[in-house]
């Protein structure tokens, strides 16, 4: 496996060095010796709870398609940068991934022992139906060391491999890659195979559709010796997991030798590609189409290495104009190999999990940075194209307004006279039943330019229809064009215009979703284009009228402060930190895919007069987002005359809507007397 950068290693020590038993902002770590793997410790932790991935894997992603697949590894400066923080951080320039549907396994490694995903990787992927591993990796003389230990019994090897399916499970990714890079006693090599069989065996019991995938290094006999195509060396580590991941220095006729060895497994032959084009095939970097061609045309998989490299490299002329450009690379050679939306209801705000505001239903709650990829929503299939300037640019834009979280989608350019421009916005498979559906979304434009929804379907004899979802206005031009037409009912909220509709297509399945860029009749301005979409939102009636405020009401939750404490600041002032956790009475689990958290300044306990720091406009401050139903207050800046902060929760659904705050639970947590002991 090909090393991080110069100071990858120094990158991925920077967790901080402290008790991970005791409170503190919570952060992703790996686990780096074999006794803290054994011991369990890792879930005594304080950080476990929020460790945890609560996004399922989307529906129909259990099993791996019968096709060749795209597996992703992540590689970034040793991993655990800003990634590592839950409840995110302030560097909206911080790396994400947004091109999920080109890919159908994602890896995080690093070269700690046991790499654990942050659950913001895994929460985004498994909304897109991508399934994620972590790494389990041994190197150098202490890698032999630590194999010589975990081998020395058949028992032993059974005893690692129960922890890691172990952790998997309580973290809720989806397996394991398994990187041995050192030598192995030859007489310990039946021990490494019930390691891997045994793990793949306790996995797939205890959570159907995991993986386990073993990468090409060590062979049967104990040598550190890379084959680069699948041999009678490493297969018989193929034959006892759900695949190989292949060195990246094959030569051009080693994919389909590959693929004549593994016969019907053929798709489960990852064949590497080292972006950084480090010995790789075609040389990896801006000619990677070059191995991926190749690979799809002799019909088996590829593991793409380090695609961060358009990041760390700083690619020109932006991050985020390089990594579109790239990924369209993998785009053209593979195609798309994920469609969503599947199931009903569909929402996406068009969030990439990093963004310079946030905001809801229009309304600014926030004008700080910031970067959490768990707040990433379903990303729009947008095309790349580096010669359209002379008519619309599509882009989704983290720094123009926004009508929830922080991104929309950017229409800008030049429109003449009745021209318009249909840009792609999702692939779908979305069977529709007789119950009608309910299309919305938000557009925030000029007075001219006008922004509809083309709605593309395939009927039960395969036949393609098109309606187009638009403002209400005289439509008689387009009429010809498609199915139909419909008008939409418009509302203004926040300076953003939402638009409704209905359909009924019984028995039709929606293929596509894009956006149709137009102009008013007899624009009197220049032929400029400018619009934001918003939101976009596909629901039946059924879900439509399943109003979050139809759910348990606030008496039905408990929320509970706990390890509470006020410590002086430099200032004068002091620093709250508190940890919150809520939940509905009478529910085990969360229902709920995410929560918003506000504090309220209480000056009076008695009079509950309240007045809210740094911003007089508004009663509440946001605080952030949490993805479990768990959210840990670090540094609460509070003046001496304050008297208690009142939490309170706010449920967000799947469907984009939300709980009212005067509906949502909250918590009063007085300061007079506070310790560090749990308030209850």
């Amino acid at each position: 496996m090909p090393k991080s950068n110069d100071g990858a290693a120094a990158e991925s020590e920077a967790v901080p060095l402290l008790d991970l038993s005791k409170p503190s902002s919570p952060i992703s770590f790996p686990i780096k010796t074999l006794q803290d793997l054994k011991s369990r410790s890792y879930f005594d932790s304080f950080h476990f709870q929020f460790n945890r991935s609560t996004v399922p894997l989307r529906r129909n992603s259990d099993g791996l398609p019968n096709r060749p697949r795209v597996l992703v590894c992540h590689d970034m400066k040793g991993g655990y940068v800003d990634d590592k923080w839950i409840q995110g951080c302030e560097n909206e320039a911080g790396y994400a991934i947004w091109h999920w549907y080109l890919m159908d396994v994602f890896v995080y490694f690093s070269h700690s022992l046991v790499t654990l995903p942050p659950p913001c990787w895994t929460n985004t992927a498994h909304r897109h139906g991508v399934k994620v591993l972590g790494t389990f990796i041994t190197e150098w003389d202490e890698g032999k060391a630590t194999c010589k230990e975990m081998l020395a019994t058949k028992e032993s090897a059974q005893l690692y491999a129960e922890r890691l399916a172990e952790l998997s499970t309580a973290l809720g990714f989806d397996g394991w890659l398994i990187n041995i890079e050192n030598e192995i006693d030859e007489e310990k090599i039946p021990n490494l195979k019930e390691f891997v069989s045994h793990l793949t065996k306790v996995l797939h019991l205890s959570s159907p559709g995991a993986l386990v995938i073993w990468y090409d290094s060590v062979t049967i006999h104990g040598e550190l010796k890379w084959q680069d195509r699948l041999t009678e060396k490493n297969k018989p580590f193929f034959d006892i997991c759900d695949g190989i991941f292949m060195n990246y220095t094959w030569k051009e006729s080693f994919p389909k030798l590959s693929a004549e060895v593994a016969g019907d497994r053929k798709f489960d032959v990852y064949m590497g590609i080292d972006v950084f084009g480090r010995g790789s095939f075609g040389g990896g970097q801006w000619t990677v189409n070059a191995a991926l061609d190749l690979l799809k045309e002799n019909n088996v998989s590829t593991a793409i290495f380090a695609p961060g490299w358009v990041y760390e490299t700083a690619q020109p002329p932006n991050f985020h104009t390089a990594q579109n450009k790239w990924w369209s690379l993998v785009e053209k050679s593979w195609g798309i190999v994920q469609t969503y939306p599947q199931v009903l209801p569909f929402y996406s705000d068009f969030n990439q999990g990093f963004g310079h505001h946030v905001s809801l239903e229009g309304r600014q709650l926030s004008d700080a940075p910031w970067y959490n990829i768990s707040c990433q929503s379903l990303q729009p299939l947008l095309e790349f194209n580096e010669d359209n300037k002379d008519t619309i640019q599509v882009t989704v834009d983290a720094r123009e307004a926004s009508y929830n979280g922080g991104g929309n989608i950017s229409f800008k350019g030049k429109l003449e006279g009745d021209a318009y421009f249909t840009g792609r916005l999702f692939k779908s498979h979305l069977p529709l039943a007789s119950s009608p559906i309910t299309v919305s979304y938000s557009v925030k434009s000029d007075e001219t330019s006008k922004l509809g929804i083309l709605l593309s379907f395939s009927s039960p004899s395969h036949e393609t229809k098109s309606i187009l979802v638009m403002p209400q206005e005289p439509i008689q031009r387009f009429n010809d064009m498609f199915l139909q037409c419909l008008a939409t009912l418009s509302r203004t909220v926040s300076e953003w215009t939402v638009h409704e509709t209905s359909l009924a297509m019984d028995g039709h399945t929606l293929t596509e979703i894009s956006a149709f860029c137009y102009r008013s009749e007899n624009p009197t301005k220049k032929p400029e284009y400018v619009a934001l979409l918003g939101h976009i939102s596909i629901k039946n009636h059924v879900q439509l009228h399943q109003k979050l405020d139809s759910l348990p009401p606030v008496s039905s939750w408990v929320i509970e402060a706990h390890n509470a404490e006020l410590v002086p600041s430099n200032s004068g002032s002091k620093i709250l930190r508190v940890k919150l956790e809520w939940k509905q009475k009478h529910l085990e689990d969360s229902v709920f895919p995410r929560y918003n958290v506000y504090a309220e300044i209480v000056k009076s306990t008695d009079q509950r007069s309240r007045k809210v720091l740094e911003k007089p406009r508004s009663e509440t401050v946001f605080l952030g987002t949490a993805h479990v139903p768990a959210y840990y207050v670090s540094e609460m800046v509070v003046e001496s005359d304050v008297k208690g902060v009142s939490f309170v929760v706010q449920a967000c659904a799947e469907d984009g809507s939300w709980k009212k705050l005067d509906d949502s639970p909250n918590l009063l947590v007085e300061l007079e007397g506070l310790s560090s002991k749990d308030l209850s």
